[in-house]
């Protein structure tokens, strides 16, 4: 895991790619020691993503039916407050299983968010305003791969739609298939975006296959039965 520990230096940039992100979160610029170590704290899931998962802080909007969406890493001194008033609605824990006080939200973020960018926690903005919960992830080197054939860079991804009064109208398909966009987009060493939503949860599968995605399998995972959800860079255009 990268340190957190405020004496490391900031990382150098090690691409082209690299490059771009660290100048544009500022940390080139980065002179003064004590700047550098404060950028270090705030700016680290940036850093540690760009190896991984390429940077999904870049990878700018799509418009979708219902408005224009992009992807913003989670903050949590932003954010928590946001994340757990929605992981308290009963629809939502009834699957993520995070409802209580803040500090578990918390927990959970922090579990990704001190991690190796492999798991990049997100906000879902549409027209600008919050209004889901993303998590993109490296499906490859996630347990998940011990449970079907998983290939180099699949990318997998969670989601939730925090109101209510979002859901049931077929906004998780438009933004489901903007988000694989994106990553198919941005990750050109991807081909394949996956998912595993419990089984029990129909409108979530619905979602998926109307998105293009197609059920590979079911599979049996500690926590839960789930459906494994794939869609092909190869089929991107005719679905």
């Amino acid at each position: 895991m990268p340190s957190t520990d405020t004496t490391a230096p900031v990382p150098a940039a090690r691409s082209a790619h690299d490059a771009r992100t660290a100048t544009a979160t500022g940390v080139v610029e980065v002179a003064d020691g004590r700047r550098a170590q404060r950028l270090n704290a705030e700016l680290l899931p940036l850093l540690a993503e760009a190896d991984l998962l390429d940077s999904p802080a870049i990878w700018g909007s799509v418009t979708t039916p219902a408005g224009v969406f992009r992807l913003e890493p989670v903050r949590p001194g932003r954010d928590l407050e946001l994340l757990t008033g929605w992981m308290n609605d009963p629809e939502v824990a009834a699957y993520w299983e995070l409802a209580g006080p803040a500090a578990i939200t918390a927990t959970h973020l922090r579990a990704q968010l001190d991690g190796d960018g492999r798991s990049i926690p997100c906000l879902g903005l549409l027209d600008g305003t919050p209004m889901s919960y993303w998590e993109i992830y490296r499906a490859d080197l996630d347990p998940l791969s011990g449970h079907y054939p998983a290939r180099p860079h699949d990318t997998g991804i969670h989601l939730l739609i925090g109101d209510g009064a979002n859901r049931g109208r077929g906004l998780g398909t438009a933004l489901l298939r903007a988000v694989a966009d994106l990553v198919l987009g941005n990750r050109p060493r991807c081909t394949r975006v996956v998912a595993e939503p419990d089984i029990r949860n129909t409108p979530s599968v619905s979602a998926f296959l109307n998105s293009g995605f197609r059920c590979a399998a079911e599979i049996d995972l500690p926590e839960k039965r789930a459906a494994l959800m794939i869609r092909e860079r190869v089929l991107r255009n005719l679905l």
